[in-house]
């Protein structure tokens, strides 16, 4: 009697067909948008229009037109494109000081022209917001949205209906062959299909497969928050400090030049400034008095509290309402404190009080507790001193335009990828810096014309035990 063909042989087929419509699915803007996030958000602004660390994106593809190919190229590995002389290249990279962006060079052409889609959509409207109107435009384009969804929908439609074919032809197939030795098959009912042990199997072979890639991409990012901003107990406004008043970011987080962490400021440090000045620029009293209240300085007197960290809450409370009603009393230019007084002392008490206690803190005096935000696994060492003094990089190198920041945010990923690709682009700054003088091999090179750079990458920045334990 012949070989007949069972379930398990055909269902392998089903898997063959589904890779394969996977792979040649056309390009989606929600692929497009988790690779800008994992790839693109570090440098470039998510809204598409403004420059950040890189260039916008919005448009792109218009600027390459005609040149999808080398696009392509440049997205993977812009110093090869660089280096092949391409004029508009060259230029772009003279144009932002030669700076050097990242490699990609695991990304398919499905996966950039997925992410080409998104860049696009954001830049139009098409996706999250209004299209930017040309000239003289009087109505924005309709929003457009993608969904992935649809697709796979219509792939698992698909794979039932040739689940049933394939059925079928199979059946056929047996029935042929049992008619050669006189054997009369029964036909199959659905519920014997359904039920069958090689449906089951396949059924149980592709919730496997499934659960482990949603597995494996969640598994990814656990522990990645870029954009969280948590609201902190008090209004920190980097904009004020480091944009408009030009402090060093290392005045303040004096930890990053000379240790691992950056360390948060004491509110000793905050007082060096504002034991002078009482009153801020944009909350007034309001955020300044939770300073002075967590280390027990008396704005009234200009002197720190004797014995403060006994003192009751009572008492503590006329001290600094009485600040909060004088202040309010000299703003408005009053004669005393009116209602409208009473409530704003009473509400910026209140507010003071909840910032600075909590049901593990019952004290105000004490420590300010702020929100961390960035937060990298147990397993992982970063060295702050090791960027800040000896690699000479800018805080806005991983942390963004930090100086522009009215509310902290992770600015980068700080993936490992994220951080291997950077060691791979990123050139040790040699000169005049003596923690490099034992690299003399490098140094000959690069006078006698051999290398033209040296990367992080060279002097073994992407080994696995330089950032693990």
């Amino acid at each position: 009697m012949g070989k007949k063909y069972t379930y398990l042989q055909w269902s392998a087929v089903i898997m063959f067909l589904l890779s394969g419509m996977m792979l040649t699915a056309a390009p989606d803007a929600n692929a497009g948008k988790d690779l800008f996030k994992a790839n693109c958000a570090a440098c470039h602004n998510k809204n598409m229009k403004d420059d950040l660390t890189g260039p916008a994106l919005g448009g792109v593809q218009e600027r390459w037109a005609g040149r999808e190919k080398l696009l392509h190229d440049w997205i993977r590995n812009s110093q090869a494109v660089i280096g092949s002389g391409d004029k508009y290249a060259n230029d772009l990279y003279v144009k932002w000081n030669k700076s050097q962006m990242n490699a990609f060079p695991n990304l398919t052409d499905d996966d950039i022209n997925s992410l080409l889609l998104y860049i696009d959509g954001v830049f139009t409207g098409a996706i999250g917001g209004k299209p930017v109107a040309a000239v003289g435009a009087t109505s924005a384009a309709p929003e457009q949205k993608s969904d992935s969804n649809i697709l796979y929908w219509f792939i698992a439609g698909v794979l039932l209906i040739l689940s049933f074919m394939l059925l079928k032809v199979v059946k056929s197939l047996n029935s042929l062959e049992n008619s050669k030795d006189g054997t009369i098959a029964e036909p199959y009912s659905f519920r014997q299909l359904i039920t069958s042990k090689s449906l089951v199997g396949f059924a149980l072979f592709a919730l496997i497969v499934l659960g482990g890639y949603t597995t494996v991409n969640n598994a990814v990012n656990i522990g990645r928050s870029q954009g969280y901003s948590p609201d902190q107990p008090i209004k920190f406004s980097h904009a004020t400090h480091a944009g408009l008043n030009k402090i060093d970011c290392q005045y303040c987080h004096d930890g990053a030049r000379r240790s691992k962490h950056s360390l948060i400021p004491a509110a000793n440090t905050c007082m060096n400034c504002h034991k002078a000045i009482k009153v801020g620029s944009k909350y007034g009293t309001g955020e300044l008095t939770k300073i002075y209240a967590s280390i027990g300085f008396n704005p009234n007197t200009d002197q720190y509290i004797a014995n403060y960290d006994n003192m009751s809450e009572a008492d503590i409370a006329k001290i600094y309402k009485q600040w909060i009603g004088d202040s309010y009393v000299k703003e408005k230019e009053l004669p005393a404190l009116d209602d409208n007084g009473k409530i704003e002392v009473e509400r910026q008490w209140a507010e003071l009080k909840s910032s600075l206690t909590n049901e593990n803190k019952p004290k105000i005096q004490g420590p300010i507790e702020w929100i961390r935000i960035h937060n990298l696994p147990d397993h992982v060492y970063f060295n702050h001193s090791q960027h800040v003094t000896v690699g000479k990089l800018e805080c806005q190198k991983c942390h963004g335009k930090i100086q522009e920041m009215e509310v902290v945010k992770q600015y980068s990923s700080l993936s490992m990828g994220w951080c291997v690709n950077c060691h791979r682009e990123t050139e040790v700054k040699f000169q005049d810096n003596a923690f490099y003088n034992s690299y003399k091999r490098y140094h000959d090179e690069l006078k006698n014309g051999k290398r033209e750079k040296v990367t992080v990458e060279d002097i073994g920045g992407i080994e696995c035990q330089k950032c693990h334990y």
